[in-house]
C-alpha cells in the first residue's frame, strides 16, 4: 500500500472565459489557481474559451490567456447530433448568437475530454439561464459546476486524501509528505 499522491485523482476543470480572473478579483478562482501551481487539481481551458477570454484588447487578460493550456481540436460540429443535444439543452430555440454558440461549444469540449467545466455564465438573478442555469439538463454527460463549488469539491477530496494518508502513516510507520496540510 501507498500513499496517495498531491494530484488529486479528479477529472480536469476546464475553466470559462469568464473566469479567466485577470485582476485576481476571483476569490474562488484564486484557490483553484493556488491548488494549480501548487500541483494539487489540473486547469485548462477550451480553445473556445481562450479565444472569448482574449477578445476585446484587454492585454491583462491577453497575458493570462496565454499562460492557459487549452485544447486545440473542435469538440464538435454544429452539425453533429451530440452538439445539437446541447444546444438545445442550453437554448432551446437554438443559438442565436456567436456567444450562444461558444458556449455550446465550450461545453461539448468538456464532455469531450470528460473534464468539469468551471464556469460563472447563468444560475443568478441577472442570467437565470446560461450554461449553470440549464446544468441539470446536461446531468450525467458532462459536469458543470460554479467556481465556489469547484472549491468545496477540491475541499472534501484533499480531506479524503490526507484522512488516507495520516491513516496509512498511522498504520504502517510512514512518514508523512511535507505538503500534508498545506492544501
Amino acid at each position: 500500500m501507498e500513499m496517495k499522491r498531491r494530484l488529486l485523482y479528479i477529472p480536469v476543470f476546464h475553466i470559462d472565459a469568464n473566469l479567466i480572473n485577470a485582476r485576481q478579483r476571483l476569490p474562488a478562482v484564486n484557490q483553484l489557481e493556488k491548488w494549480f501551481s501548487d500541483g494539487v487539481i489540473l486547469i485548462d481551458m477550451s480553445g473556445t474559451a481562450r479565444t472569448e477570454a482574449k477578445a476585446g484588447n484587454d492585454g491583462q487578460r491577453d497575458r493570462k490567456a496565454n499562460r492557459q493550456i487549452y485544447t486545440m481540436t473542435p469538440a464538435l460540429e454544429s452539425g453533429d447530433p451530440i452538439y445539437r443535444s446541447f444546444e438545445e439543452a442550453l437554448f432551446p430555440n437554438g443559438a442565436q448568437t456567436d456567444s450562444q454558440r461558444n458556449d455550446v461549444k465550450i461545453v461539448a469540449g468538456a464532455a469531450k475530454y470528460q473534464a468539469i467545466l468551471v464556469t460563472a455564465d447563468g444560475a443568478s438573478k441577472s442570467q437565470p439561464g446560461g450554461i449553470l442555469g440549464n446544468r441539470d439538463k446536461l446531468k450525467g454527460r458532462v459536469r458543470i459546476v460554479s467556481p465556489d463549488e469547484a472549491v468545496t469539491l477540491v475541499r472534501e477530496k484533499i480531506l479524503e486524501r490526507e484522512d488516507f494518508n495520516q491513516q496509512m502513516a498511522r498504520e504502517y510507520g510512514l512518514q508523512l509528505p511535507d505538503w500534508i496540510g498545506r492544501d
